[in-house]
């Protein structure tokens, strides 16, 4: 490796400052701030200066650099667009956050977006939970001193929360976050809680200079979130700041995750999510729906996107239910003056049940008992509530004193509501067959279509007693408010409510149900058929598939050769060769996704009507097969003649045959060549002596000579692994150059979010020593069918069989340290 390099991935991995004499600035720093925490990143690598790329980073990545800078907490990360792109390093952000040398995850590329970010320059919080948790230290004469609870009150957490970029604190307590490591900071603040920065508060001097254990301040501030432009805090657009405050672009939020961010800002329970339009596309936060789970670290991986739609929520505030298996269900608690109460049974009816389940957009109450959900935690309201039934909030309700001030064990009210669900199919033959529309809050309204299938639908046919799910396709219709429902989010037993959200659609969801009577019939019906069209043979071409009664081309949608494998051994054909996205006219297709493919799941459960302008190429071995090996270049060898596979025996099998074999099923050339290791026989025995030359495009090109034998010893059946289809072309050495996978044809690579560590294992493959360097180059817009994802390069062996179709004006090219040894073996072999 690089001496440099070395020493920079050393430096980056290790923390290594003065002690080696090397300032942790040599190699990273922020440039036209206004301090040197704050600015520009330009990072050193291989002896060069440049700024970073803003490669979808996180306030999570960012920390990271500010802890080398020997600056505080990360506080912002914004992308700043220049008017022509330029040479940067990118960084991967999942790369950087894996705790892998800084070193690994570099790639050179150019941009035009730059990373600026903001690091609070004296204070920061250690060992919690978030940016906005944790043990603070305050940073004076380059060191950093942790600070005695004495010497800091309330006023004094509100400057630091501040500073931070978070909300006001919540918790201020010694011992929440590990022992003082640091030395004791000299001097009581005296802050009037205003302040921008800790250091420009007023402070005296203090005569300790050490805590007393468990001591040391403690703080946790609040995240940055709110709601804004609604009737209360607990409704409107939601929005987060990370340096300035910014609207959260509508993603894929369910009221599941609404109901995350509402306990966040102590509202009661959620009532409804929902997007509104903007009137331009708009740059906002991009915030998963498994990061809103995560709570306190939503802000940390927040990523800025464009977007059409913002986020918008009701919480109801007044009201909740906790500890209950949805959002209908849990211990009731009140809320007044800013705290929450639990309610005694004695204090409350039927008749308060329905205004309460009411109130949160459920059903009528089922189940009305103490001690369902769990212990009183919180104070006891105390005021017997009196409704009539009919008002639209607890609050709204008269009510008179009560004596009691605590519930005996067990008498805190228990409320389980009804799912407000509300379902049912219009427009069709019957009530199982239609336009599926839900009804939530009082309004009746369509289903949107994305990625549905029968799984999905089987959920709507159950709930409606209508036996199975026949179909789900797409209908167009003009732009409408609907309801946008995530199949992924709707199971068996659950509540398609706590699934939807409001939004915008021109195409709206048809499902059709087999009926009761019908369910018998259904069952008997021929399978869904699948076949592949316009190839040189029955095993080439494109996928179409059949069902109900319609043959469609099948959309290419992230497949990979081990969905295509299915495809291929449905049609009785050999080992996936090749799987490629063709470009044609709008058409309706059968949308299958490769993953329901995999699972095992029959095809017609995988089927969603679509429009596209990309169909599936898919092209199989015709005659030859791999089976039991751990990727689809490795097997016991089988080979088809008159409509069935034969083994064959390793005495009738040469090297020379191994090679037209791994050439015919688009593998690299062969590696190991030995029976028994895959398995014994289990299919009849090949008959004939194969005698390749080893130019042949397929075996049964080869002459062959009659054998006598109808059968193999145990372990004597051809076991086949060829080496993967990878390679480096246009460089100055093998070991050099753009990156190509075989499929079919070479095929360059688009690699998004690769690192150094992946290309280590392609250049340990290619026998080249050790990745050197990556560089993205920038072409016309070419189709690539070949996109690897990083976490697939970690299992080497199968790297060609999830690679991917797209489009991309980026290409990969990288450089192996095995340069010169690759050039010396090749000399020799010449």
């Amino acid at each position: 490796m690089d001496p440099l390099l070395l020493l920079v991935v050393l430096l980056w991995s290790s923390g290594v400052q003065a002690e080696e004499k090397h300032d942790s600035t040599e190699f990273a720093r922020l440039v036209r701030g206004a301090s040197r925490c704050a600015g520009t990143l330009e990072i050193k690598h291989l002896g060069e200066w440049r700024p970073i790329d803003m490669s979808d980073w996180t306030l999570k990545t960012s920390a990271i650099f500010c802890e080398h800078l020997d600056c505080g907490s990360a506080v912002s990360v914004e992308e700043r667009k220049e008017s022509a792109g330029r040479s940067v390093w990118m960084i991967n952000s999942d790369c950087a956050q894996s705790g892998a040398a800084l070193g690994e995850c570099v790639i050179s590329g150019s941009s035009s977006s730059i990373v600026d970010f903001t690091c609070s320059d004296s204070v920061r919080l250690l060992n919690g939970s978030s940016l906005c948790s944790g043990r603070l230290e305050v940073k004076s004469n380059q060191s950093w001193s942790s600070v005695c609870e004495a010497d800091f009150d309330q006023q004094d957490a509100e400057v630091v929360c501040r500073e931070l970029g978070c909300g006001p604190p919540l918790v201020l307590q010694g011992a929440l976050y590990g022992e003082v490591d640091a030395p004791v900071w000299s001097k009581e603040y005296q802050c009037g809680g205003h302040e921008s920065a800790l250091l420009d508060c007023r402070s005296s001097g203090s005569a300790r200079n050490s805590c007393s254990a468990g001591k040391a301040v403690g703080l946790t501030c609040s995240e940055p979130f709110r709601l804004v432009g609604g009737a209360n805090h607990c409704k409107g657009i939601v929005e987060v700041k990370q340096g300035g405050w910014r609207s959260v672009g509508s993603s894929d939020w369910s009221l599941k995750e609404a109901a995350a961010v509402c306990q966040h800002l102590d509202c009661g329970s959620a009532v409804s999510v929902g997007q509104r339009k903007v009137v331009s596309l708009r740059s906002m936060w991009r915030i998963t729906p498994d990061c809103v789970h995560s709570g306190s670290a939503v802000r940390e991986c927040a990523r800025l996107n464009l977007f059409f739609y913002i986020q918008h929520l009701t919480c109801q505030n007044s009201v909740r239910l906790l500890n209950g298996s949805s959002l209908c269900s849990g211990r009731l608690e009140v809320k007044s003056n800013q705290s929450w109460s639990s309610v005694c049974e004695a204090d409350f009816d039927q008749q308060d049940a329905e205004v309460v389940c009411r109130e949160l957009g459920c059903g009528p109450p089922s189940v009305l008992q103490g001690a369902l959900y769990g212990e009183v935690e919180a104070p006891v309201w105390s005021k017997e509530f009196q409704c009539g039934g009919h008002e639209s909030a607890l609050l709204d309700c008269r009510s008179s004193g009560s004596a009691r001030n605590s519930c005996s064990p067990g008498k805190a009210v228990g409320l389980t509501c009804s799912e407000p669900d509300r379902i049912r199919l219009v427009g069709g033959d019957s009530h199982c067959e239609g336009i599926l529309e839900l009804k939530y809050l009082g309004d009746w309204k369509p289903v949107f279509i994305r990625h549905w299938n029968l799984k999905a639908a089987a959920v709507v046919c159950e709930h409606l007693g209508c036996g199975s799910a026949v179909s789900a396709q797409s209908e167009d219709s003009t732009e409408k408010n609907v309801w946008l429902i995530r199949p992924d989010c709707v199971k068996p037993g659950s509540a398609l409510w706590e699934c939807a959200k409001s939004g915008y659609s021109s195409n709206v969801l048809k499902v059709t149900c087999s009926g009761l009577q019908a369910e018998e019939k259904h069952n008997a019906t021929e399978p869904d058929d699948v076949r592949l069209m316009g190839g040189a043979n029955l095993c080439a071409g494109t996928v179409e598939v059949k069902h109900l009664g319609e043959w469609r081309p099948v959309e290419e949608s992230d497949w990979t050769l081990k969905a295509a494998a299915v495809v291929c051994e449905h049609l009785d054909c050999g080992s996936a060769v090749s799987v490629e996205q063709r470009q044609k006219s709008l058409t309706l297709v059968w949308q299958l996704k490769p993953d329901c493919v995999q699972s095992g799941s029959a095809l017609r459960d995988c089927v969603s009507s679509s429009l596209s302008f990309f169909v599936l190429d898919l092209t199989c071995s015709d005659s030859v097969r791999l089976l039991n090996g751990s990727s689809l270049c490795s097997g016991r060898l089988e080979v088809k003649s008159d409509q069935s596979w034969s083994s064959v025996c390793e005495a009738d099998f040469d090297q020379q045959d191994a090679e037209v074999v791994c050439r015919e099923l688009g593998c690299g050339p062969p590696s190991v060549l030995q029976g028994a290791l895959y398995g014994e026989v289990e299919a009849s025995v090949w008959s004939k002596e194969f005698q390749c030359g080893g130019h042949e495009s397929a075996l049964l090109d080869c002459r062959s000579s009659g054998s006598a034998r109808n059968s193999c010893s145990p372990g004597k059946a051809v076991g086949l692994t060829c080496s993967e289809s990878v390679r480096l072309m246009g460089g100055v050495s093998p070991c050099a150059g753009i990156l190509e996978v075989k499929l079919g044809d070479w095929k360059p690579v688009f690699v998004p979010n690769w690192s150094l560590k992946e290309a280590a294992v392609i250049c340990e493959h290619l026998g080249c020593g050790s990745a050197v360097s990556l560089r993205m180059i920038t072409k016309s817009l070419a189709r690539l069918p070949t996109r690897i994802k990083p976490e697939c390069v970690q299992s080497f062996c199968a790297v060609r069989e999830c690679v991917t179709s797209v489009y991309s004006l980026n290409i990969l090219d990288f450089t192996c340290s095995g340069q010169q040894e690759a050039e010396l073996e090749q000399t020799g072999k010449h």
